[in-house]
């Protein structure tokens, strides 16, 4: 179990961006009884998971939207799906932008390698 300025420093990320995804509904942590809150592994995983959502440019009402359908069960399983999937495809879009990006740029770095010798 992790406080939350333990589970914050274990994913990078600030106690402020914790408070803000429980408050977005996308994390419940749970409580100790003082108030604290508290996380497990399985919160930690989730967290890490939402994280690489957030990475590759998954709006945070996509993210809501999903954490939403988990919360409701397996009979949102293909709503689930559809959502990864089309966010997969924004993903692959996105590596086809940076790679004709990545030769674009090398050749102007090649360029400027053959100026300057």
């Amino acid at each position: 179990m992790y406080t939350i300025s333990e589970a914050a420093r274990a994913l990078g990320v600030s106690t402020h961006t914790l408070r803000y995804y429980e408050k977005e509904a996308i994390i419940e942590p749970d409580r100790k009884s003082n108030g604290d809150r508290i996380y497990s592994d399985l919160h930690l995983k989730w967290l890490q998971f939402v994280l690489k959502l957030k990475e590759t440019k998954m709006p945070v009402a996509k993210i809501k939207e999903y954490a939403q359908l988990f919360k409701e069960g397996q009979h949102t399983n293909l709503a689930r799906l559809e959502l990864l999937e089309q966010h997969r495809k924004s993903i692959q879009d996105q590596l086809t932008v940076l790679s004709a990006t990545d030769i674009m740029l090398e050749e102007k770095i090649d360029s400027y390698r053959k100026n300057l010798n």
